[in-house]
């Protein structure tokens, strides 16, 4: 198989921008779909990248953009939605992927690559994110045929331009002395952006990876209070991280999902926290957390590099 053109949804993103960037430089033609072509205009400074205003939830402008390409890449998700029972998830997730295949069969396109979540499971997922990406991962692999699905399994995703670490160094620098945390106890096996998108590049054109779901985690395990501590240290906000008790941690939740602006931690984020996000066998991605977050937080002190995995072995 030979993939010249890809289509890219959610090519706007975190993990889109840099995988568009590759795909440029894999000698690909690229388009991609947004809702507002001025917002990114900066990915217009690769050659070869084609930006598109458009509404990706209508197949009829599916269909029409995805007539003449090789291969079509979804990486469109959101972590939380308007409203409160689940509705969102399932738009974003369900019945996107829905629409996606039915253009891509309706136009010859014959290769998708998927991105969903780890642990996403349409049946017992503890959250709505968890359960609309398992649904949405079953349906395309179950009725896929004849296009060639894909599905890639994150746990969390780090690198420049994250809104994971650089979240919570943002959150840590604004809070002074004592950083308050919920669901400390969390688990996490982080994966590096780069290493993403190489799974998604290795497997465009590899026919031993059609119909297959590939979960990605990072080398090491972590607490949320051990990522927290790491980031604070890491960009020179050194801070008392005091986690929450889960029942104190569900009430945050439910005052940010019903009563405070922005919804920073919502009941479904709860939720999903519940089941850890690590791999439990299979081969791991190479890039650690260490390798990488002080490049892009700004203090590369050595100690700090180390200091989450002294911890981890009790020393």
């Amino acid at each position: 198989m030979h993939v010249r053109k890809v289509c890219v949804l959610g090519g706007t993103g975190f993990v889109g921008s840099h995988l568009v960037g590759q795909l440029i430089a894999s000698g690909r033609d690229v388009t991609v779909l947004t809702r507002r072509i001025q917002r990114h205009r900066d990915l217009l400074v690769f050659p070869g990248v084609r930006l598109v205003e458009a509404d990706v939830h209508d197949p009829k402008v599916l269909k029409q953009h995805f007539h003449g390409m090789d291969a079509v890449i979804n990486l469109v998700g959101i972590l939380n939605e308007k409203g409160h029972d689940g509705r969102g998830f399932r738009r974003a997730h369900v019945d996107l992927a829905r629409s996606v295949l039915e253009a891509c069969k309706a136009t010859g396109v014959t290769r998708l690559l998927h991105m969903s979540a780890l642990h996403a499971d349409a049946g017992s997922g503890p959250s709505h994110y968890l359960r609309s990406k398992g649904e949405a991962e079953n349906h395309l692999h179950t009725f896929g045929a004849p296009v060639a699905i894909t599905s890639f399994r994150p746990s969390v995703i780090f690198g420049p331009g994250d809104s994971f670490i650089n979240r919570f160094a943002s959150l840590v620098r604004m809070t002074p002395g004592i950083f308050p945390l919920t669901c400390p106890g969390a688990r996490f096996a982080p994966v590096y952006v780069g290493d993403v998108v190489e799974a998604f590049l290795n497997a465009l054109e590899d026919r031993d990876s059609f119909g297959k779901r590939y979960d990605l985690c990072g080398p090491h395990v972590y607490t949320l209070k051990q990522i927290v501590q790491y980031t604070a240290r890491v960009s020179g906000h050194r801070r008392l991280i005091v986690g929450l008790s889960d029942g104190i941690s569900k009430l945050v939740a439910v005052l940010s999902e019903y009563v405070l602006p922005g919804k920073f931690f919502s009941l479904d984020n709860y939720h999903s926290l519940k089941v850890d996000s690590v791999c439990s066998n299979g081969p791991r991605c190479p890039t650690s957390l260490e390798a990488i977050v002080p490049g892009y937080l700004g203090n590369a002190d050595r100690n700090a590099r180390y200091q989450v995995l002294r911890e981890q072995a009790g020393r």
